[in-house]
């Protein structure tokens, strides 16, 4: 008995779907194989430190018109007295953001802190009588919104005015100062200052903060008229309470502003 065209086409059709579900099956299973290669190990680490690696933290803070430090002071070991930044070694179970976040809520009290990989400082000659490679990180936060409370390996913990900083242990003045340079350049270019004033601000605090950070005077016009220009600032129809002078207008950071015309091209820079 003849088969039809409709037939004949089934058949084929068939025999497709049959061949392609067979390779696809096959490279399941190959795919399958090599699993164990693509997952995440299963932590098995000690908390043992990892005496070659460590990490330090550099936190700025911005009170009364002054860009500060926060440093703690060595209770122990070969830096007992002097001080340093908020750092120490790594454990071989936990994260670099991990040990970060740690170290500097034990050794400062200071918790969830936004904290940003600055970059690794290895010179051969940084630390006494071993080698040891720190990786730094930095953040900037509102003094008053955080309580400082020393513990650990730290006898003490306080803020630093960035022009009065005492000579700090092993490479820390080094750190610090590239620190401050970055963060000088980033806050020309991208408005991370805000992250250093309240949520409602004046201009008056907004200039005396860039000139802190930047160690400059800006012509007081220029520099209003040129944020106002921005579109970036709210104003928020109300004015300081509680002052001695003229009360002054208060204003708000826009982020959402700032991430939509940074969408279309625009450069924030002072």
């Amino acid at each position: 008995m003849l088969w039809s065209l409709r037939q004949y086409l089934i058949v084929i059709m068939t025999i497709i779907i049959v061949f392609n579900w067979n390779i696809c099956n096959r490279f399941r299973i190959f795919v399958m194989q090599d699993r164990p290669q693509l997952m995440k190990y299963p932590n098995t680490f000690t908390d043992d430190i990892i005496e070659t690696l460590s990490i330090d933290c550099v936190i700025f803070g911005f009170k009364d018109a002054r860009l500060n430090i926060l440093l703690v002071q060595h209770a122990e070991g070969i830096s007992k007295g002097r001080w340093g930044l908020p750092g120490g070694f790594i454990r071989k179970n936990e994260s670099l953001d991990e040990a970060a976040n740690r170290l500097l809520r034990d050794l400062t009290g200071l918790k969830n802190v936004f904290l940003e990989q600055l970059r690794t400082f290895g010179d051969t000659t940084r630390y006494p009588k071993k080698r040891v490679i720190t990786i730094a990180y930095y953040a900037l936060i509102k003094e008053e919104d955080y309580e400082i409370a020393p513990g650990f390996t730290a006898s003490d913990a306080r803020w630093f005015d960035i022009d009065d900083i005492p000579d700090l242990i092993y490479d820390h003045n080094e750190i610090l100062n590239y620190s401050y340079e970055h963060l000088q350049h980033r806050v020309k270019h991208e408005p991370i200052g805000f992250n250093l004033l309240p949520r409602k601000f004046t201009l008056l605090q907004l200039q005396e903060l860039y000139e802190a950070v930047l160690k400059t005077t800006l012509d007081k016009p220029n520099f209003r008229r040129k944020m106002l220009k921005m579109n970036l600032l709210v104003d928020c129809k109300e004015k300081q309470q509680n002052v001695s002078h003229r009360a002054a207008n208060l204003y708000r950071f826009d982020e959402n502003v700032y991430e939509k015309l940074k969408k279309s091209g625009f450069v924030f820079e002072v």
